[in-house]
């Protein structure tokens, strides 16, 4: 296996991260980010000094959060975001944050090695809710294989 998965997901929160409304979905940053961190395949996840990546700006709204993870595999991510405790906290995501109007979330394939920035994250998906599924940044139901030429990735 020549490249590893990233993934970004971004999510609007309808309250401040110190407001009693968020406090369920603070509460749980530890306990997933500790669960992604032993998970079989885990690489890499974008965290400041704090831990978490709650105080990382994706964008000027500062109630827009930004979760990025570098995995193994598809499969890997698969099994910790679906088969897991994480799994939870996807299916409340509507308690804390905004529904959205276009995809919040892609993937895309990377040199091993290779760690990807914010503004990475933002281009692949912006090019996603743009384009749809392609080789440059795609989703779980319409996934790419790895590819041969390595430009593709970087």
């Amino acid at each position: 296996m020549n490249d590893h998965l990233a993934q970004i997901n971004i999510g609007r929160l309808i309250a401040p991260l110190d407001d009693p409304k968020i406090a369920e979905f603070v509460a749980h940053l530890d306990p997933i980010n500790a669960l992604a961190d032993k998970a079989p395949g885990f690489v890499w996840r974008l965290q400041s000094e704090s831990g978490n990546a709650t105080d990382i700006a994706y964008n000027d709204d500062p109630f827009v959060i930004v979760n990025m993870s570098v995995w193994e595999s598809a499969e890997a991510l698969r099994d910790f975001a679906y088969k897991s405790n994480h799994m939870k906290v996807l299916r409340d995501r509507a308690k804390w944050f905004e529904k959205a109007d276009k995809p919040t979330y892609c993937l895309w394939w990377i040199p091993v090695g290779h760690v990807p920035s914010v503004a990475e994250g933002r281009e692949r998906l912006e090019h996603y809710q743009t384009h749809g599924a392609t080789q440059y940044s795609f989703w779980f139901s319409q996934q790419f294989p790895q590819p041969t030429d390595e430009g593709v990735c970087a």
